[in-house]
């Protein structure tokens, strides 16, 4: 890793606050770094940052390398020239704690093509700015710009549906259908030129603050995404396009009958044919957004659990070997040694251990894992250890004071349990852990901001296994107390987060790269 004791906070650019419907990389997420600076803090942490298809989960994309327009500010865009003020003005009234994505979507993509409209009136279309951003990401662009306008063509359904030449891109469809939608691909690559600069302006005021970002690659992609329509042959996908073999886990923590995601594997030993050329190229993109790149579903790379396509749950799959050493081997080899972070949850064996442990990629502890007598103790701040990272939830957990108040209400004793371990008798024992996390050895402690302002399960942000209602959460300003700043601050200093040592991050240029 490159950095030593440090704290930070989780955040997906969607809660922050604004009156669009939904957060995004306007002067709100730049108040966020403020406040992470004022905090003490110097990480921020998100999800998945690319386009949401089903259920709205970041988890689920459109694609593996672009940018979710959704996130983009209209603030921004006005001081370009490129949105008109009254539309600013005349925004409609959204919930401003929760989000609606179907009346988001409506209105920002409804801003976005009067921005690209104005863009090409102003006959600079594809200026050499945005030349230079298509060119050099031609590699996915290209596929991904026709793949939406494809879906927006087809009114939304999946690849699979569509006409077959171009589901299967046979003979001469892709320049045909590239032709006849020309506008619409031109629209989709504006969007992500602009995500990209946007995001690029909010990186640059992270550094510029010593605010790093810890970025999110979900192990899978999803199978209605332009990945999987350009290069079926690398995933179980079958000659019609169905899926052979689908991604999820056993029973674990979280579901009974585990969890059936959906997601097709990979082939990888048509992967290992160019040396993981694909993942190459997805881990360089990512790595152009963040600093840190945390691996959602680590163990996948070890073994995975390989499910029938046609299971209706994730029961009856099997444990299937990945070529875990050999590609990260790969990687570092051509691209040198990365600030990864293993989420190693779930089914853990000593092989992922071992892999894990040889790269010296930090795991994750989630504190609610450990508590009860039946808890997995190693999650416990006794048992850490310095290169983790300790969490209090995750985003698939309940909210730290949820869990609590769910714990009290099944008489489980888990409270009572947590109070005795933490002495602590008092009223506000989220707070209370978070200290703890504070105190631990491990090197990262990261807590999610509904944590961080004691909210209850309404702000929980992902039920897993529930197929809609997820992600929603959004907080305001008027919720953070006036001290909090410098609250955390004062923890920071105490439990010497960064340490008193150099920050090996005070070394790196923060000027733009």
């Amino acid at each position: 890793m490159l950095i030593d004791r440090s704290a930070g906070i989780l955040l997906h650019p969607t809660s922050l606050p604004g009156k669009f419907g939904i957060g995004d990389l306007g002067p709100n997420a730049h108040m966020f770094i403020d406040f992470l600076k004022e905090s003490g803090q110097t990480l921020w942490q998100v999800f998945p940052l690319g386009p949401t298809g089903y259920g709205d989960s970041p988890y689920q994309c459109f694609s593996a390398f672009a940018g979710n327009p959704l996130l983009i500010s209209p603030e921004l865009l006005y001081k370009e020239g490129l949105q008109n003020k009254t539309d600013l003005e005349n925004t409609p009234s959204f919930d401003p704690h929760k989000i609606d994505f179907g009346s988001v979507i409506n209105y920002k993509i409804s801003l976005l093509q009067n921005a690209f409209h104005t863009y090409k009136k102003r006959e600079r279309k594809f200026s050499e700015d945005c030349g230079i951003f298509c060119e050099s990401n031609s590699y996915w662009l290209d596929d991904y710009s026709l793949f939406m306008a494809l879906k927006n063509y087809h009114k939304g359904i999946q690849w699979t549906q569509w006409d077959k030449s171009i589901a299967f891109r046979s003979g001469n469809s892709i320049n045909e259908w590239s032709e006849k939608l020309k506008t619409e691909v031109e629209f989709q690559k504006f969007i992500q030129f602009m995500f990209n600069k946007q995001w690029q302006a909010l990186k640059k005021y992270a550094h510029e603050n010593k605010i790093q970002i810890i970025g999110d690659l979900p192990i899978f992609i999803a199978y209605d995404s332009a990945d999987s329509w350009a290069n079926k042959e690398l995933f179980t996908i079958s000659e019609d396009g169905k899926l052979n073999f689908v991604a999820g886990v056993p029973p674990d923590y979280f579901s009974a009958t585990g969890q059936l995601w959906g997601n097709p594997l990979y082939k990888w030993s048509e992967m290992e044919k160019d040396n993981f050329g694909w993942w190459q190229n997805r881990i360089k993109k990512l790595l152009e957004l963040v600093d840190i790149v945390r691996i959602d579903h680590f163990r996948g790379f070890d073994a995975y659990w390989e499910i029938p396509g046609d299971a209706e749950t994730a029961i009856n799959g099997r444990w299937v070997k990945a070529p875990g050493e050999k590609f990260f081997n790969t990687i570092k080899n051509n691209l040198g040694d990365l600030p990864i972070i293993a989420e190693d949850l779930g089914v853990i064996t000593k092989s992922v251990e071992e892999l894990r442990d040889k790269f010296e990629f930090p795991g994750i502890k989630i504190l609610q894992f450990g508590f009860g007598e039946n808890g997995d103790k190693k999650f416990l701040p006794h048992n850490h250890i310095k290169n983790c990272v300790v969490h209090t939830g995750s985003h698939d957990n309940e909210t730290t004071r949820g869990f609590f108040e769910s714990e009290k209400k099944k008489k489980s004793g888990i409270y009572e349990w947590t109070q005795d371990y933490l002495n602590f008798y008092s009223d506000d024992i989220v707070f209370d852990l978070i200290k703890k996390a504070y105190s631990s050895v491990a090197n990262i402690v990261v807590i999610p901001m509904q944590d961080i302002l004691n909210l209850d399960n309404a702000a929980r942000m992902n039920y897993p296994g529930k197929p809609g209602g997820n992600w929603t959460w959004r907080f305001t300003w008027d919720q953070i107390p006036k001290e909090l700043s410098k609250t955390y601050k004062m923890l920071t200093e105490l439990y010497e987060r960064p340490s008193k040592r150099r920050n090996e991050f005070e070394e790196i240029d923060v000027e733009e790269e």
